[in-house]
């Protein structure tokens, strides 16, 4: 059985919930905090709920397991380094439910690959393509907690494969549309190492801003844009699915921030939060023959490889064009291959990279309906001396690539050129609107 038809939130006459409760590394890091984690579950089993649990590897585990590989060799085979990773999970899946159990609950752990979880096989970065919710339905209908392994899978041809950087978050929101929480009047919690979202990254903005909800959109577009509180495919299945996310912090008890459907008064705040994505590398292709196809023809490759490409450029000169892309620096050497082979096929051409890159963005719906945010962003960075290196724009975002050491700087520039931050002036409102604030 595959992911559910999108279902409307609501009741339809259950008398219990059914929660999805995620855990991220740094709230299973010890011990300790895996019991504490336990107890939160089993408080939710407490209060009448069917309870799913999806947890991350411990700490810092995977990163360790990445640096062992490279003890090895410089650059793992994608497959092997997929099923080292893969045992992190493993790990903290197994003690999770071992805390649980010794709790006097029932509790059994599962690896991606035995609850479903059908990914489409590229490796380091695949995404989740169906879910076969009947191991968890079983276990759900017999009174027993499912703890899952985040972040990782099985292609259709049984290889195991990871979801990549905050991919535990996609499995939850996923195992969530999965067993469809919505229809049980549910929603899926996100437990973190930080109290909610925040108007920008708190470790680099002096005076960032918790937020009490934001739109399904609003935050797929700061995921997407460097928000690392959560991953941006999870916000996808969110919203497709009708699953309501609360990200919270794991160790407090405050509600955090719900992700949810937009409502009219969120269009009163023209920019909700501003987010920076660090370490960017941009391939310049140059002097090529300007022919139809030749964009189809590099992007359908740096696809196949599963390379996700940031923001794309293109210069023509009669005959011949230049094409400009930025791409994390995690995929730079492969896309550069990517690029070199082309050109040799071509026979024409050059290729120019730069390293050293960031990009700052500001996101909100209140954009749809409201002129001059993108100048007001130009000229603050200006007047602190801020080159911009490149510009995209969507409905609800304008972003700019600056050097990597103006990043941050960039950052707290925008954010207080747009009073998002805590002690000022309110957060800049669409002209002309009466409302409540969206934020407080």
């Amino acid at each position: 059985m595959g992911l559910p038809r999108r279902a409307a939130p609501g009741n339809i006459g259950y008398s219990m919930a059914r929660v999805v409760m995620k855990f991220g590394g740094t709230s299973v890091a010890d011990p300790d905090r895996i019991r504490r984690c336990a107890t939160r579950v089993a408080d939710r089993r407490a209060e009448g709920h069917q309870v799913a649990v999806v947890v991350s590897a411990m700490g810092h585990t995977t990163d360790e397991l990445i640096a062992l590989a490279r003890r090895l060799s410089p650059a793992p085979n994608r497959r092997e380094l997929d099923m080292l990773m893969a045992t992190g999970e493993q790990v903290s899946v197994a003690l999770m439910a071992i805390a649980l159990q010794e709790m006097g609950l029932d509790a059994e752990s599962f690896t991606g690959d035995q609850a479903g979880i059908v990914t489409d096989g590229h490796y380091g970065r695949a995404k989740i393509t169906t879910i076969d919710r009947t191991p968890l339905e079983a276990c759900l209908a017999k009174g027993s907690i499912p703890i899952v392994a985040g972040f990782q899978g099985r292609s259709s041809r049984g290889a195991i494969t990871t979801l990549g950087r905050g991919g535990s978050d996609t499995t939850a929101v996923a195992v969530a549309a999965a067993i469809e929480v919505g229809r049980f009047d549910g929603h899926c919690e996100i437990f973190t190492d930080v109290d909610g979202v925040y108007t920008a990254d708190p470790r680099v903005v002096r005076n960032a801003r918790k937020l009490e909800r934001i739109s399904y959109e609003e935050m797929l577009e700061l995921a997407a844009l460097g928000a690392g509180v959560m991953h941006a495919r999870a916000v996808v299945f969110g919203e497709r699915y009708g699953v309501p996310i609360h990200v919270r912090h794991s160790q407090r008890p405050d509600l955090g921030t719900v992700i949810c459907k937009e409502t009219p008064d969120m269009e009163e705040i023209a920019v909700v939060g501003c987010a920076l994505k660090e370490e960017l590398g941009r391939l310049t292709v140059r002097r090529v023959p300007n022919a139809v196809g030749l964009q189809a023809r590099m992007f359908e490759r740096v696809a196949a490889a599963g390379v996700v490409v940031d923001d794309i450029v293109q210069t023509e000169f009669g005959d011949m064009t230049s094409v400009a892309f930025t791409v994390e620096h995690d995929d730079l050497a492969e896309t550069q291959d990517i690029m070199a082979r082309l050109l040799a096929e071509l026979g024409h051409g050059e290729l120019e990279i730069d390293v050293g890159l960031s990009k700052v963005s500001a996101v909100g719906t209140g954009m749809k309906s409201h002129a001059g945010i993108a100048s007001r962003m130009f000229q603050a960075l200006a007047r602190h001396g801020i080159a911009i290196h490149n510009i995209s724009t969507s409905e609800i975002k304008v972003s700019c690539i600056v050097p990597r050491l103006d990043g941050q700087r960039a950052l707290q520039v925008v954010h207080d050129e747009f009073r998002l931050g805590t002690g000022g002036d309110a957060p800049m409102r669409v002209e002309g609107q009466p409302g409540v604030a969206y934020a407080p």
